[in-house]
């Protein structure tokens, strides 16, 4: 999500140049996050009579107004991240032979424009200067509801509700969100502190870096949010054609998976230039 990556990749640069240990952001983060998935299951859980009741008619106008809103959402996240790529690629283009044609402080304020909710909360982070310091801020961005899967989860968990399934059940799905938000998260913060402290080394490679990132972030957003407007206009217009019915036939499941393959060739790719292409050394 873009907005994680901004939120932990900053805060890990952040706590870096404090020299504090960056590892915990990851965690801390996710864990406030989740924490209020799980609170909202669990208020779904208990209101299970209402639920039960109103249930047909919030499955069929929610489904539309939560895709919607998400798709809406992620790809006005990409605009933003894009303007932002831009900029990068301007300033990267412009360092190729002049070390002296870069800024880092107004680097650093470009990062810090990226994310849509990271915008909003963005002036919180100013008070971080520990790992821990985060879990409120996670608390935020979980009210956000900025997370396509965790809308998902409350969807799923307002269905189980409905299916009768004991509250205990119910909660084993927000528990099994937070496991797999926290190994996420925690990795990327611990990914981000390594390649960081690479990146920090050198101007160069600090751009390249976030260039690399703020583009998978774009295309994240991009084919997510393009996915999910689709196929609310399919079922809404009940469009039938070929390509609409190749639309409404995308599973999700299968669009994670074929994005991790998509990201892990898109690193691999982005490595090979850099080593091969030997950038460092032309741009310095």
């Amino acid at each position: 999500d873009a907005d994680h990556i901004a939120a932990i990749d900053n805060t890990v640069r952040k706590l870096i140049q404090l020299k504090r240990d960056p590892n915990g952001v990851g965690f801390f983060f996710s864990l406030g996050h989740s924490t209020i998935v799980f609170l909202m299951a669990l208020l779904l859980g208990l209101s299970s009579k209402w639920a039960q009741a109103h249930m047909p008619f919030f499955q069929e106008v929610g489904g539309y107004i939560g895709a919607t809103v998400s798709g809406v959402f992620l790809i006005l996240t990409a605009v933003f991240n894009a303007v932002v790529l831009v900029d990068m690629v301007r300033v990267f283009r412009s360092m190729k032979g002049h070390a002296g044609a870069y800024d880092d402080g107004s680097f650093d304020a470009m990062l810090d424009s990226r994310g849509f909710i990271y915008r909003i909360f963005g002036r919180i982070f100013a008070f971080v200067d520990k790992s821990w310091h985060v879990y409120p801020i996670g608390l935020l961005f979980g009210l956000g509801f900025d997370t396509a899967t965790e809308v998902a989860l409350l969807a799923m968990s307002a269905g189980a509700t409905q299916s009768n399934i004991p509250l205990y059940g119910t909660l084993c799905l927000p528990i099994l969100f937070a496991a797999g938000m926290n190994l996420m998260d925690t990795t990327d913060s611990v990914m981000m502190s390594g390649a960081y402290q690479w990146a920090f080394d050198t101007p160069v490679r600090k751009v390249y870096y976030n260039l690399t990132i703020t583009s998978a972030s774009v295309l994240a957003a991009v084919m997510i949010g393009l996915v999910e407007l689709l196929q609310v206009a399919a079922t809404a217009m009940n469009l039938q054609n070929g390509f609409w019915n190749w639309v409404q036939g995308i599973d999700f499941n299968y669009l994670g998976y074929a994005m991790v393959v998509l990201f892990l060739g898109f690193w691999l790719v982005s490595m090979m230039i850099w080593k091969y292409g030997k950038v460092e050394q032309r741009w310095s």
